[in-house]
């Protein structure tokens, strides 16, 4: 499955140096609107850094593989989800 269309920003997490990879992941997770995504592509399968957003920020995102640009990558779209505590404030 490809990433969907309103999918705008791509994160070639894999080319960041580890030190800093997953504070600037979720540096940009904390940046999107409720609704709007990013395809995440990494080295390895993000399993640790899921284990931490959904520890630290549960029910937030949802992830959906999708197909990455190489096979020795893993390619996943987050997309932030809707929800009282990210409405816009009047």
């Amino acid at each position: 499955m490809n990433p969907s269309p309103n999918t705008a920003i791509v994160l070639q997490a894999w080319m960041l140096p580890s030190s800093i990879r997953h504070q600037v992941i979720f540096d940009v997770l904390d940046a999107l609107p409720p609704g709007h995504s990013v395809t995440l592509i990494n080295d390895h399968d993000p399993k640790p850094l899921f284990y931490q957003l959904d520890a630290e920020q549960p029910d937030q995102f949802r992830r959906q593989a999708t197909t990455p640009p190489n096979p020795a990558l893993f390619s996943v779209v987050v997309t932030r989800q809707s929800s009282p505590d990210h409405l816009p404030m009047a």
